[in-house]
């Protein structure tokens, strides 16, 4: 199977290369891509590398940090089995291409909320009120994601995997996520979840 990763930041994606790197075997042909940050910078940097492919992918798979609600640990590996806009302000049902989930390969029963920007306590806790969940984490990039997925590489599958770098509801802050991410740079298992899933 041939997988395009998608690897948000710089960091993100020197820590998967070597990983990718170090690896003995794979199950997959991984292609390794730095998309970008954000929604705008993920679509677009997905969507590249979709139409440069001299051959389809077959999956895509979004690795790298998120935050999580409280429940969640600093180093816990979590593939949400869906992703949804935080930030998306639109009545209901009039674009549903917008507000509507997306479905994801993951395994784990959790909605992964995107939008562009940092979440704190105050944020987490007002969109789990506004989407009735208790259990969530939280990106930039990974719904943004699904629409390129899904408009640009005939809907092929699309897993998450994340590292909980940070729970913004116990206190942790942007601070807290950089010393995390400095301090595990190991992506082993967030492969290994990804040969699992795929």
């Amino acid at each position: 199977m041939r997988v395009l990763v998608v690897a948000p930041t710089g960091r993100e994606y020197k820590y998967m290369r070597a990983t990718l790197d170090a690896a003995q075997s794979t199950k997959h042909d991984y292609t390794l891509i730095c998309s970008g940050i954000g929604k705008a910078g993920a679509a677009a940097g997905v969507a590249t590398a979709v139409a440069k492919a001299v051959e389809p992918f077959d999956a895509v798979a979004v690795i790298g940090f998120a935050a999580g609600s409280l429940g969640f640990k600093q180093g816990d590996v979590v593939a949400p089995n869906r992703a949804i806009y935080h930030d998306c302000d639109v009545p209901e049902g009039f674009i549903p291409e917008l507000t509507d989930p997306y479905t994801l390969a993951g395994d784990d029963d959790i909605t992964v909320f995107t939008g562009d920007s940092f979440i704190n306590a105050t944020s987490a806790t007002e969109i789990m009120e506004r989407f009735s969940t208790a259990h969530a984490i939280f990106d930039m990039e990974i719904m943004a994601i699904a629409i390129a997925v899904r408009d640009y590489a005939n809907a092929i599958p699309l897993v998450a995997v994340k590292y909980i770098s940070d729970v913004p509801q116990s206190g942790h802050n942007e601070w807290s996520y950089d010393a995390f991410a400095d301090s595990h740079s190991d992506f082993t298992p967030l492969l290994h979840k990804i040969e699992n899933l795929l």
